[in-house]
């Protein structure tokens, strides 16, 4: 049985890893964001947002594992440096102190972006006939509209 690499023709192989990078960058400088907020929660709400943060931060570096073994599998070079994704990433880091408003308006837009990276990915690969990795972005894509909806939920 052939791989998914030597399924797709190099174009399309090309634009799914790409695709899978964006999703790959996107997810790390989330993650950070995530745990940054998780170690610097304060107020009436910390101890659920704290709990919040981690879940958030803990499951999407899971899911770092999960798309950088996808790209692998694509024989793709999975990025590895911090600087790169940071470089690349849709997400902007959080720079200073913020308030846990701040904090969750601005992880519950990071998530509703990371749902359309997904979505993007989703699109890409069906487009190629990729439907490992489509099933993939889908999957994804529903964790981060759960977490765009949780977030969001606090400041109802």
């Amino acid at each position: 049985m052939q791989n998914a690499a030597m399924q797709l023709e190099a174009a399309a192989l090309e634009a799914v890893i790409e695709a899978l990078t964006q999703s790959l960058s996107d997810t790390v400088v989330t993650t950070m964001k995530a745990q940054n907020y998780h170690w610097n929660v304060t107020g009436m709400a910390f101890g659920p947002l704290h709990e919040l943060f981690q879940k958030i931060y803990e499951e999407h570096f899971e899911a770092q594992d999960e798309i950088a073994e996808r790209i692998k599998a694509l024989d793709g070079h999975a990025l590895g440096q911090l600087s790169g994704h940071i470089e690349r990433s849709r997400i902007e880091e959080c720079a200073g102190d913020v308030d846990d408003k701040t904090m969750i308006g601005n992880l519950a837009a990071d998530q509703r972006t990371l749902a359309g990276t997904m979505y993007a990915l989703s699109e890409v690969s069906a487009k190629h006939g990729d439907k490992l990795t489509e099933d993939l972005a889908i999957e994804r894509g529903r964790v981060h509209e759960k977490f765009a909806w949780l977030l969001g939920a606090h400041l109802a």
